[in-house]
């Protein structure tokens, strides 16, 4: 089969790769129809993933068809279509049964970093039963491939850490595609402001689009200050992955308020506990878990939330090797979302 292959900071290729086979009874083989490039992929080619090995096959989104399965599989069958979450979990270990799927004892965030991933004509999914999701007929499958990750990350690590309430203002730093999912569900709670800060204007158009309420480009320190009379947001969503932007969210939090990280930080930051430290401040990580997939996914299906429209270009997955230097220019060439076919 063919498949994005990594090879160290900066280097990949399209090549050759054998097909996964089975390796235990509970894994699953799907042939890939769709996928797509992460943000994280973008860090791991910079090197800010060092676990991920020379030879890996890169990315963890996707749907497919199932073309077989391990004996230990009863949830899906051959012919099923499925959504590949990103993160694989046995269901039954200890962060499992805490619902932290993320530090999954034999999975977790391992496709595309530890074992082969979905950036390929074939993937093995390991734990298939409680890693995989049905996927109905009739649906949008690229509102469905923002499932995979992209959805359940923005709102898992953002709104609900941030813990977002009614008639808080919010402000998410970064309108990169995981800081649009992260606007996108954070309107189920009823905030009284969205302010997005982006120096891509083409990103905050697109946000204002989906429901953000003020729009800001430059100066986002001085300028939220004053949107807020000095005192700052309830909500700040840290959602690219620098200092920079982590340093914003340090200096707008109002007293009492909750800066939410999303972002994929490579290098370390400086914390200011000289000034955060008598604010009641609580600041919070996560790895998505994707345990409200299935709640996203029922949602999508009522139509009432549309995901589809985070993407901006379509590839054939044969075309990957154009479509990450689209993706990874994502200012010039105005890139969100991208979408792989494998016909």
């Amino acid at each position: 089969m063919k498949a994005l292959v990594y090879h160290g900071p900066g280097k990949r290729g399209w090549e050759e790769k054998p097909k996964p086979a089975i390796i235990n009874s509970t894994d699953a083989i799907i042939r890939i129809t769709k996928t797509t490039i992460c943000g994280t992929d973008l860090h791991i080619m910079k090197g800010d993933v060092p676990e991920v090995i020379d030879g890996l096959v890169l990315g963890h989104e996707g749907i497919g068809v199932i073309e077989e399965v391990g004996p230990g599989v009863s949830n899906f069958k051959v012919g099923n279509k499925v959504l590949i979450s990103c993160i694989t979990s046995c269901g039954s270990c200890d962060s499992c049964k805490k619902g932290m799927y993320s530090h999954c004892e034999t999975g977790g965030w391992i496709l595309g970093r530890l074992i082969n991933g979905t950036q390929a004509e074939y993937v093995r999914t390991p734990n298939a039963d409680t890693s995989l999701h049905h996927i109905p007929d009739g649906v949008d499958e690229e509102a469905i491939v923002m499932l995979s990750d992209i959805l359940p990350t923005g709102f898992e690590c953002g709104v609900l850490k941030g813990e977002i309430k009614p008639g808080d203002k919010v402000a998410i730093i970064g309108a990169g595609p995981i800081g649009l999912a992260a606007l996108l569900t954070a309107q189920f709670y009823s905030p009284a402001e969205i302010i997005m800060v982006d120096s891509d204007e083409n990103r905050l158009s697109i946000a204002k689009t989906f429901g953000a309420t003020r729009l800001i480009s430059h100066n986002a320190v001085e300028e939220i200050m004053k949107l807020t009379s000095g005192k700052g947001v309830d909500v700040a969503i840290e959602a690219v992955g620098i200092s920079a932007t982590f340093d914003i969210c340090q200096s707008i939090i109002a007293a009492g308020g909750h800066i939410a990280n999303i972002g994929v930080h490579g290098k370390s930051v400086e914390l200011h506990l000289e000034k955060l430290w008598s604010s009641n401040i609580t600041i919070t990580t996560r790895l998505v878990d994707t345990v409200t997939t299935p709640m996203l996914l029922k949602i999508v299906l009522s139509g009432k939330l549309k995901p589809e429209k985070l993407v901006t270009h379509r590839f054939a997955l044969n075309e990957i090797m154009k479509a990450y230097d689209t993706f990874g220019n994502a200012a010039k060439e105005k890139a969100l979302k991208v979408i792989l076919t494998n016909n």
